[in-house]
């Protein structure tokens, strides 16, 4: 079993950068690929990132590359998401998720283990 903490969220104006972290616990997170995940207000979830943690490859959904980057710290299995250039599109709540090797990374029931999520605020 995996326990996944966010934190980081905020409000932030438009233009701004936010970090997001996502602390697992219970488990070695070495067999597993961690994603972000985010439900804007009335809309689906969307895939945003993922980065599998043996390798360290990660993927991007087209609206956030070269603004959003996923990264891992081996030490305090802690997963991160930096934001640079956040847009009022970007507003949602964030979810980090983690999901055994196989899956795909961009297939949201594919995730096996979720964080209850932080909210992300962006101001015009």
């Amino acid at each position: 079993q995996v326990h996944l903490v966010e934190s980081g969220g905020g409000l932030v104006q438009a233009g701004g950068s936010l970090r997001l972290s996502c602390a697992a616990s219970g488990r070695a997170f070495s067999p597993y690929r961690v994603g972000w995940v985010r439900r804007a207000p009335g809309e689906e979830r969307e895939f945003v990132a993922a980065i599998k943690w043996s390798g360290g490859s990660t993927l991007y959904t087209d609206s956030v590359k070269g603004r959003f980057t996923i990264s891992r710290d081996n030490t305090k299995t802690t997963v991160y998401l930096q934001m640079n250039s956040l847009n009022p599109e970007d507003t949602a709540v964030y979810h980090c998720a983690a999901q055994r090797a196989g899956g795909s990374l961009t297939t949201i029931s594919a995730y096996d283990y979720w964080g209850q999520g932080t909210q992300v605020t962006v101001s015009s």
